[in-house]
């Protein structure tokens, strides 16, 4: 007899009633949608860097889940490839403050490697369980455009046959959500096998943020 995949509950029903940044960042500590919270630290919920309320925030980057030091720490995107992202930010003309980061799944999953805690990819129901947090976060943030940062925040918003590889770095819509982007995770730069590799990947990676921050700024003038 097949081997069937036991459905998640998901997280709606730890979603509060009123929806704000700081409440949904206090509710997901109690989320037990699906069983990533039982070998996790804590829930790392998104964030945007030293910025009083009331601001307008252009660009919203999502990325997988949190990785080892994120999960340690609480906070998303500042272990090496927040660093790297941090970086890149820069370069493209961007400051980091003004960007809310988060991910698609709030818990860290991964496998033990020695005394090391190693990434492990979400499975598809893991995905599906956590994305009432992403729904309410696009929500009360209404970025002027989301970027998705590799293969599993893309597909989770545009489908399972999208391809960043062939969609990087344009604009793009989905029904019922802000204009979307697509690229790679810094993470894929880190792995890149040679210098030479890694330095040719991240000034792709530049350019496609320096895309969205024209995209962002386009935005801004049409309304203004």
């Amino acid at each position: 007899m097949a081997h069937v995949a036991k459905k998640a509950p998901g997280a709606s029903s730890y979603l509060p009633e009123r929806f704000t940044l700081p409440v949904l960042s206090k509710a997901v500590q109690g989320c037990r949608g699906c069983d990533l919270f039982r070998h996790a630290t804590q829930a790392v919920f998104g964030e945007m860097e030293g910025r009083s309320k009331g601001l307008r925030i252009g660009l919203m980057m999502i990325g997988e889940q949190p990785g080892d030091r994120e999960d340690v720490e609480g906070h998303p995107f500042v272990g090496p490839a927040g660093k790297l992202l941090d970086r890149c930010l820069e370069e493209a003309g961007i400051e980091r403050n003004s960007v809310y980061v988060t991910n698609v799944v709030k818990h860290f999953k991964w496998e033990p490697r020695g005394k090391r805690r190693l990434h492990k990819k979400p499975s598809q129901l893991e995905i599906e369980a956590c994305r009432p947090w992403l729904d309410a976060e696009l929500e009360v943030v209404h970025p002027k455009l989301v970027v998705c940062l590799g293969a599993t925040a893309a597909q989770a918003l545009l489908g399972s046959g999208f391809r960043v590889t062939k969609e990087r770095g344009i604009a793009l819509r989905a029904e019922n959500l802000p204009p979307l982007m697509a690229t790679v995770h810094p993470s894929s730069i880190l792995r890149a096998r040679t210098d030479e590799d890694r330095h040719r990947e991240m000034r792709r990676f530049i350019a496609d943020l320096v895309a969205a921050r024209q995209m962002v700024e386009r935005a801004r003038k049409a309304e203004s």
